[in-house]
């Protein structure tokens, strides 16, 4: 029998984005909050931006959230990208490879690339092959310690062939050959303003928040965390006749003040990332000065459930370890009594409004590669049958179950942010139900999504029995995004915890099922064999999906020309940004 219960309406509500994935610094809305301040003087050439979480670095292979991509996405460019039909569009490259034209190998080992040529760098230096094949030994360099590195990880070697020509060898078969410098993990870096840090010191080039880039815009001023003062690139291919004059990109506030500011009083001209109530959105858009622009795409809020026991250590010190078992999730008929326990459709009506969609699974886009097998259930009878046949009973009457003298407490963690400390309480209350006791933790963004080894509040370390957070995947095709969950991605003390597989899920038959897949070159079938692995998940209870979110913005009414994709920075068509 389903229950249902009803929560107290949210006046306010204002989240974050995703990992890695992707940081988020939301800020509590008061009385006491303002808009972020902006210039008075509104004039045709100049855009204004708030970024209610500001970017903190302009290198993308070293960012650490979207608001960094979208920063760096303004004056670096990939060879090309995806727009929102899933169909690649050039950047620094001059044609798409096919077998045809002789860019794609036969079997499936090969891409070559032409590149556009008379490309010059924002210092004036021309711009080549050698860029391309620099950027490719940057990233793979493990001492750079690239957060984009995962896409390029099939990888060979990288040629320049001639000065605007680079041929990419993979190691094996790879139908996802137009992964790697596509896309906002696919900008390329200037090899004569990286190449001495190329290594350890990565962080310590000045460039890192200067970028010097192809694209159309180049900074004069940066402020990380607080603001990004661009002018147009005098070097830019296209020209600079139509571009703005001047793009003030601040950070600070709120959602919600960021919102008023755009749609209710006009003072700016584009705000990031209102993942604010559809309620309160649509009262501001009433003000008539801009409108709400909400963009699905692939990103997934989710609980992950630790595999392994946070409370036990080794003997070098390691928490979370794969030695050590999680002392109930361990347990598939757990893991699927807690996913009855989640009341997705309250968490998306009340929370997220239009702005979201209650789902079970990861991968929910492209169309081609989500599955129509995956569904869920919000049953709280059959969560508790499942939890006592499993043995887990209240044997001491203190209303938490426990067995063997183990009690089912549960520390469940995220972000700061107001829709996921009530998407907590709404969780929270389900588990009790059920007689779980869980302790909420909320974790500073820069800290939670930091990816720091000294902290053991982070994602990667993840020293709690769930957490949540949203990420998807980044291209469309989804063989980097769906390698999380294999066990060589085991997040782990030998590996620096920088890898994915933050819950340690580990199977062989999903570890084939990816094998199969990333040398697959029938898209039909490949297409089914992620299909299986989403499955594989739900069945399993791997992690418990909550919702696919869109991004939301607000945009002017004076601003045109924004056409966004799923796929890359929100910023990737700036050239073609304009106010009437």
């Amino acid at each position: 029998m389903r229950t249902r219960r009803l929560f107290l309406p949210i006046v306010l509500v204002s989240l974050g984005c995703a990992i890695a994935v992707s940081a988020c610094n939301p800020q509590e809305p008061s009385s006491q909050q303002q808009t972020p301040a902006v210039a008075t003087e509104q004039t045709d050439d100049t855009l204004r931006m708030l970024y209610w979480q500001a970017p903190t670095i302009l290198n993308p292979h070293l960012a650490s959230g979207f608001k960094d991509y979208d920063g760096a996405r303004m004056s670096y460019e990939p060879l090309a990208s995806y727009d929102k039909n899933d169909k690649l569009v050039l950047f620094l490259a001059e044609e798409i490879p096919t077998q045809e034209n002789g860019g794609l190998a036969e079997d499936g080992k090969s891409v070559t690339w032409k590149l556009k040529k008379d490309i010059k760098w924002s210092d004036g230096t021309p711009f080549t092959a050698e860029d391309v094949v620099f950027t490719y030994e940057y990233l793979s360099n493990p001492e750079v310690a690239a957060a984009t590195l995962e896409n390029y990880a099939n990888i060979e070697k990288v040629e320049a062939i001639d000065p605007h020509t680079v041929k990419i060898t993979f190691k094996d078969v790879t139908p996802g050959w137009s992964v790697p410098f596509t896309g906002q993990n696919g900008m390329i870096l200037p090899k004569h303003i990286f190449e001495n840090y190329n290594g350890a010191n990565s962080r310590e080039a000045a460039e890192n928040l200067k970028p010097v880039g192809t694209g159309p815009y180049k900074v004069v001023e940066f402020k990380p965390g607080d603001i990004i003062i661009l002018e147009p690139n005098e070097f830019f291919r296209e020209g600079t006749e139509e571009l703005f004059k001047r793009i003030e990109l601040k950070g600070g506030g709120d959602a919600t003040s960021a919102a008023r500011a755009v749609l209710q009083t006009g003072d700016a001209d584009y705000a990031y990332n209102l993942q604010v109530e559809a309620p309160i959105l649509k009262e501001l858009e009433a003000g008539g000065k801009g409108k709400v622009m909400a963009n699905f795409g692939s990103y997934v809020e989710r609980i992950l459930l630790n595999f392994t026991d946070p409370n036990q250590v080794t003997e070098d010190g390691e928490r979370s370890s794969i030695q050590f078992p999680h002392p109930f999730f361990s347990d598939p008929q757990v893991r699927q009594a807690f996913n009855f326990a989640i009341d997705r459709e309250t968490i998306s009506n009340q929370l997220y409004g239009t702005t979201a969609r209650p789902t079970a699974q990861i991968l929910v886009t492209p169309k081609v590669f989500a599955s129509d097998k995956i569904s869920y259930e919000f049953n709280l009878e059959k969560a508790n049958q499942l939890l006592d046949e499993a043995g887990w009973k209240d044997t001491n009457n203190d209303g938490t179950r426990d067995k063997d003298g183990v009690e089912m407490k549960v520390i469940f963690q995220t972000s700061v942010n107001s829709v996921r400390q009530k998407t907590q309480e709404i969780v929270k209350q389900s588990l009790a139900e059920i007689g779980v006791d869980v302790e909420l933790k909320s974790i500073d963004p820069g800290v939670f999504f930091s990816g720091d080894t000294a902290s053991t509040d982070t994602v990667n370390s993840f020293y709690a029995d769930l957490q949540m957070f949203s990420t998807g995947n980044d291209s469309p095709d989804p063989a980097a995004h769906m390698k999380w969950w294999t066990c060589d991605e085991v997040s782990q003390k030998e590996n620096g915890w920088q890898k994915p597989n933050y819950a340690r899920y580990c199977n062989p038959e999903y570890d084939e099922l990816w094998q199969q897949a990333i040398v697959e070159l029938d898209p039909a079938k490949r297409a089914e064999l992620f299909k299986q692995m989403d499955e594989l998940l739900a069945k399993e209870v791997a992690l418990i999906p909550l919702v696919n979110r869109a991004t939301v913005h607000g945009v002017s009414n004076r601003l045109t020309g924004i056409d966004p994709s799923p796929w890359d920075a929100n910023t990737w068509d700036i050239k073609n940004w304009r106010k009437e």
